[in-house]
């Protein structure tokens, strides 16, 4: 293992992974007030998370290139200052367009990290090193929507909604001087040797190469679309919770039962992975996952009621289903492009986040429909699922034909 007496910088790698998260998630609670601040819509106020949504797919494939030509430290410390830059800017907001800009620039900023985070792992440390560092950080990321939505509730009620982007330009800042004391270099940047035999390709053929694997299109599709069920929850929950009576409070509040969720699914997938192969336990993930949204579906149709505990109940377990799928998924997805990992992080979190846009969008676009909108969007991901799993049983079809006419 590369580097296997030096310590792995865990807080750091979790902080860029949750950078994103935290600028979706700390706001959440402001909803109504900035919507009442700025004068506008609920659909409007939703559509900055949309946005930003929009801007952390369409940055993501910028990033993987410019890693490759500048490196990483470069890369990563002017997204984290044009994060910066986005957040100043929807602190400043006194109309909803100035904010909704700001979010824009703020995605763009943002998904640096994302991706750079992901390509730092793969390239850095073998396969078992860092599958274990996907299972140890992506539970992690999950502290976001309980801390997150908490600690904006709380700067919002004492100092207003505009400090909450303030925190983020405090958070951003913190992590770009600490990327100045990491060491980027690579096994492959160290043999120059092997790095020059490896074909050079372009952007576009770059990302047609790593699509034409169904092993990177399975996995990524199930990826994308578990986010994207959760996107919707976070899309038509605020809105949904403040018209059943809860305060702002209480809709931060209503994130810790999914968090402990997420992280009690993202740890028990780390210790089984001890005695497991990934794709024993995957499919009875999924199950868990299909089945919890199926059983929202049913909830927000077939009964009315002012609480939220119907719905959360299954939404917990949807969660811990999320918790250990992320970790599989997404070190799978990328375990073949260990020479271009930039890219491919890219590539899969670029489709990830298109789905999330597409979902957050139609649960912002009908959200006079409430829960039943918001749970039909999160059981349309359910079908993709199944989609995206035929796509990895096809490839290890595959691998284990080779394997045979090898032996």
């Amino acid at each position: 293992m590369h580097n296997k007496n030096k310590a792995i910088p865990y807080i750091w790698l979790s902080g860029l992974s949750m950078l994103g998260f935290l600028a979706t998630d700390m706001y959440l609670p402001a909803f109504d007030v900035i919507r009442q601040d700025l004068g506008t819509s609920q659909q409007m106020i939703g559509w900055s998370l949309t946005i930003f949504l929009f801007g952390m797919a369409g940055g993501q494939l910028v990033y993987g290139p410019l890693t490759q030509r500048f490196g990483k430290k470069l890369v990563l410390s002017a997204s984290l200052l044009i994060f910066s830059i986005g957040s100043i800017m929807c602190a400043l907001s006194t109309q909803i367009e100035g904010l909704l800009f700001g979010r824009l620039i703020q995605a763009l900023g943002a998904c640096g990290s994302t991706i750079i985070w992901q390509s730092y792992v793969m390239e850095k440390y073998d396969a078992k090193t860092s599958q274990r560092i996907f299972a140890t950080i992506m539970p992690l990321v999950a502290l976001s929507p309980a801390l997150a939505p908490l600690l904006g509730a709380v700067l919002e009620a004492h100092l207003g909604w505009q400090t909450i982007f303030y925190a983020l330009i405090l958070i951003g800042s913190m992590l770009m001087l600490r990327a100045n004391l990491i060491d980027f270099s690579t096994p492959q940047q160290e043999n120059m040797a092997d790095a020059q035999s490896v074909p050079k390709l372009g952007v576009i053929a770059q990302y047609i190469e790593i699509l034409k694997s169904k092993k990177f299109t399975g996995n990524m599709l199930i990826y994308a679309t578990c986010s994207a069920a959760f996107f919707a929850w976070l899309t038509g929950s605020p809105f949904a919770m403040t018209a059943m009576g809860y305060s702002g409070t209480d809709i931060g509040f209503s994130y810790l039962p999914q968090t402990a969720a997420f992280i009690i699914g993202g740890y028990t997938c780390r210790t089984l992975l001890n005695k497991y192969a990934s794709q024993q336990i995957l499919p009875w993930l999924l199950k868990l996952f299909i089945l919890s949204v199926i059983v929202m579906f049913v909830v927000a149709t077939q009964f009315t009621t002012d609480s939220i505990i119907p719905l959360l109940i299954p939404m917990c377990f949807m969660a811990m289903a999320n918790g250990a799928i992320y970790p599989i998924v997404a070190n799978k997805a990328l375990s073949e492009f260990s020479n271009n990992s930039a890219s491919a992080a890219g590539l899969m979190n670029f489709l990830q986040m298109m789905f999330c846009v597409i979902a957050s969008g139609i649960v912002s676009a009908l959200s006079e429909y409430g829960v039943v909108a918001m749970t039909a969007v999160m059981l349309a991901q359910a079908v993709l699922v199944v989609i995206g799993y035929g796509f990895i049983a096809k490839s290890n079809k595959a691998e284990m034909l080779e394997v045979a006419k090898a032996s």
